[in-house]
């Protein structure tokens, strides 16, 4: 009676035993599992966040090239044209007009700016000296997309000369490379008549670093004087020009160097197409015709 009992007995707790046994294998496995799993993904995301931290910090560390860089312009500003050249100098150049300056129209005088005095000498029946001289300055700067303001000031200092040998009617046209005036100057000279007589053209186009200088200097013996020497007016144009490159040097600090990179919004073209061509505002055609034309008989208009 008792065996059936214990029997009994026994076999609910046997069963209970061997499922807590076989539960076991079970809970280590899952655990098993569970340690893997993270262990394997907390090394992974400790791998990720280090490479990551690392790539961000050789960002930071190296410069952005993808933004272009130019070096700055060397100067930042110019002279005030009119006020340029020493009172010795125009009383060589406009001997009867020192006090005829007029100063170009220009919303930009840091850019460019221009100035022109006229001359008339008249000795009345032995006739009269008339002479012209005009000064424009055109200054670029850096820009990261068109380049350094110097090539830039390069490439129109090489149209300004082009022009200057191109006008139309003008005779015994010659040019020729000057130097000791900025970092390139040309003198291109030649004749141009009219009406009232043989008017002898200079023009002295210089570059001298990121601003470019095209001085225009004509002269002309009226009512039966004799034409003035084109050699003695080329030499004097060519004092002029160097005059007005010391007098860019001097409108800059320190020389002109700018100690700061230039705006990166700064366009050299702005300046360039808003002014008018200097060798158009001053070019022989227009001195020669029109305003030599007025000079003879007011000189006014010049």
């Amino acid at each position: 009676m008792h065996r059936p009992a214990q029997r009994v007995g026994r076999a609910p707790r046997l069963t209970r035993i061997l499922v807590s046994a076989a539960a076991v294998p079970v809970v280590l496995a899952a655990a098993g599992c569970s340690s893997d799993s993270g262990s394997g993904s907390g090394s992974g995301s400790s791998a990720d966040n280090a490479a990551q931290k690392s790539s961000a910090a050789t960002s930071s560390a190296s410069p952005d090239t993808s933004a272009g860089t130019v070096k700055p312009a060397a100067y930042t500003t110019l002279p005030t044209p009119c006020s340029m050249f020493s009172k010795k100098t125009l009383g060589e150049l406009v001997p009867k007009g020192l006090k005829s300056a007029k100063s170009g129209k220009s919303d930009e005088a840091k850019d460019r700016s221009s100035c022109s005095w006229n001359s008339l000498d008249n000795k009345g029946v032995k006739g009269s000296q008339f002479r012209w001289l005009n000064v424009s300055l055109l200054r670029f700067d850096s820009d990261a997309t068109r380049g350094e303001g110097n090539q830039l000031a390069q490439t129109y200092y090489d149209k300004q000369v082009k022009e200057a040998q191109t006008v139309a009617g003008a005779t015994g046209a010659r040019s020729e490379p000057v130097s000791g005036i900025g970092d390139a100057s040309t003198a291109v000279r030649y004749d141009l008549k009219k009406k009232e007589g043989s008017f002898k053209q200079q023009t002295v186009v210089t570059r001298v670093e990121n601003v470019v200088i095209t001085l225009d200097y004509n002269g002309a013996g009226l009512a039966g004087d004799k034409a003035p020497s084109a050699d003695d007016l080329t030499k004097a144009a060519e004092k002029a020009s160097k005059e007005a490159v010391a007098a860019v040097a001097s409108a800059n600090q320190d020389g002109g160097r700018a100690t700061t990179a230039p705006s990166q919004s700064a366009s050299p073209s702005k300046s360039a197409s808003k002014s008018a061509s200097p060798s158009k505002s001053a070019s022989p055609s227009a001195s020669a015709s029109s305003k030599p034309s007025a000079s003879a008989s007011a000189t006014k208009k010049n």
